[in-house]
C-alpha cells in the first residue's frame, strides 16, 4: 500500500510542478539567474520530500511550494516595473571585455577567473581575445560575446552601430541611460533632439530606446 501511495504522489507532484513552472514563465525553464535557481532548488526538495514520506499529508509542503509560487510570480511583477528590483532579484550584466581589452577589476568583483574566460570564449568560437568588442557576463553566468567587424562606426565612439542595440539601450524605462550615452560619445541633450525630431518630448512614455545600425533610433513607447 505504501509503493502505491508513493506512485500516486510522484506522478501527481509531477503535473504540480510541470504547473508551477507554466505558471513562473517561460523565463524560468531557460537560462536561470541565482534566485531562480535557488527557488527551483526548493520546490524540487519539498516535492521530494512530500513523495518520500507517505505518513506527512501532502498538503504541509505543497503549501511551501505555493508560497515560493506567488513569491516568485511577486518578484517577477516589481520586475517588469522597476529597473533596481531587476539588478536586485537578477543581478546586471558586466562588461569584461572591451575592445579587446580584459577588465580585471570587473572579474574580480564578480569572482570570474581566466580559466571561465578561456573555456566561455572557446565555446563562443573565439580564439583571440582581440578580436572581441564586447564581452558581456550576463546574470545567468553566460558570457555573450560581440566580434569586431568593419562596418560603418559613429563619428566619437568608434563602435558599430550594428552592435549597439544588443549592448546599449539608452532609454530603458522612461529613463535616459547616462552610462551609455558616454560609451557612446552622446549626451541626454542630443537625445532629446533627436526624439523631438520624431514628435517625442517626454521620455518617461519610452520602455526602450536604442541606436540602429544606421545611426538612427528605435523607439518603443508604452502602451496606453
Amino acid at each position: 500500500m505504501e509503493y502505491y501511495t508513493i506512485v500516486l504522489r510522484t506522478v501527481f507532484v509531477y503535473f504540480i510542478l510541470i504547473g508551477v513552472f507554466r505558471m513562473m514563465g517561460k523565463r524560468e525553464i531557460g537560462k536561470l539567474s541565482v534566485l531562480d535557481f535557488v527557488v527551483s532548488i526548493m520546490i524540487a526538495e519539498l516535492a521530494v520530500i512530500s513523495i518520500e514520506d507517505p505518513k506527512v499529508p501532502m498538503l504541509k509542503h505543497l503549501i511551501g511550494i505555493g508560497v515560493l509560487l506567488l513569491i516568485q510570480i511577486f518578484l517577477a511583477f516589481l520586475s517588469l516595473k522597476s529597473k533596481k528590483v531587476r539588478e536586485i532579484v537578477d543581478g546586471k550584466p558586466s562588461i569584461i571585455i572591451e575592445n579587446g581589452h580584459i577588465n580585471e577589476t570587473e572579474m574580480k568583483k564578480q569572482r570570474y577567473n581566466f580559466d571561465d574566460l578561456l573555456t566561455q570564449l572557446r565555446e563562443n568560437n573565439v580564439k583571440n581575445v582581440t578580436d572581441v568588442e564586447f564581452g558581456i557576463l550576463e546574470s545567468t553566468g553566460k558570457l555573450s560575446v560581440i566580434k569586431k567587424e568593419d562596418s560603418e562606426t559613429t563619428g566619437e565612439s568608434g563602435l558599430p552601430y550594428s552592435e549597439l542595440p544588443l549592448v546599449f539601450p539608452v532609454i530603458l524605462d522612461g529613463k535616459i541611460q547616462e552610462d551609455h550615452l558616454k560609451k557612446l560619445g552622446k549626451t541626454a541633450l542630443w537625445l532629446r533632439q533627436e526624439l523631438r525630431k520624431m514628435g517625442i518630448r517626454d521620455t518617461k512614455k519610452i520602455t526602450l530606446c536604442t541606436i540602429n545600425k544606421n545611426g538612427t533610433l528605435y523607439v518603443d513607447q508604452k502602451d496606453d
